[in-house]
């Protein structure tokens, strides 16, 4: 097993990293490595690739929300159901079960604060067993998936003049 998390850091870290790039860094054969990535994309460890992409430097607009959702848990299931029927919008990029005030944390991306406000009032507090919301607008990124979105630069903030 040892093996396997030292070839899925390497992936994690930079997913183009080729089998025969891996076998070279941690000394394994490429054909196992080769091996261990089909074994691990057919049993769902690993999910998908992914790339970071500074939508600021695109200049695409999108709005990001974090939404807090409290809920009312559900006989048997706790907040399975109700957290599936949320992850399964596409509006919903990330979906997660937290402690503290509020039960799940759902991270949305709209084009504009109407869409995404749309989805809060329209789709997700008519669930059964939504309690409330509270809705926190992303106003800049700084960091994402451990990547730096802009690194040094000039001080932009305006001076304070007593």
């Amino acid at each position: 097993m040892p093996k396997r998390k030292e070839i899925f850091k390497i992936l994690e870290k930079d997913a183009r990293t080729s089998p025969q790039q891996i076998a070279k860094m941690t000394g394994l054969p490429s054909e196992e490595v080769a091996g261990e990535i089909r074994k691990a994309e057919a049993d769902r460890t690993i999910l998908k690739y992914k790339t970071v992409i500074n939508w600021d430097k695109v200049k695409d607009e999108q709005v990001w929300a974090l939404i807090e959702v409290k809920l009312t848990p559900q006989r048997d299931v706790g907040f399975h159901s109700q957290a599936e029927r949320i992850y399964r919008f596409p509006e919903a990029r990330s979906v997660y079960l937290m402690s503290g005030t509020y039960d799940l944390a759902v991270l949305v991306m709209g084009k504009t604060m109407h869409q995404v406000a749309d989805f809060v009032s329209q789709k997700l507090s008519p669930i059964e067993g939504v309690q409330g919301t509270v809705t926190h607008f992303l106003l800049k990124r700084y960091k994402e998936d451990g990547e730096i979105l802009e690194e040094g630069g000039e001080d932009r903030r305006q001076p304070v003049i007593l």
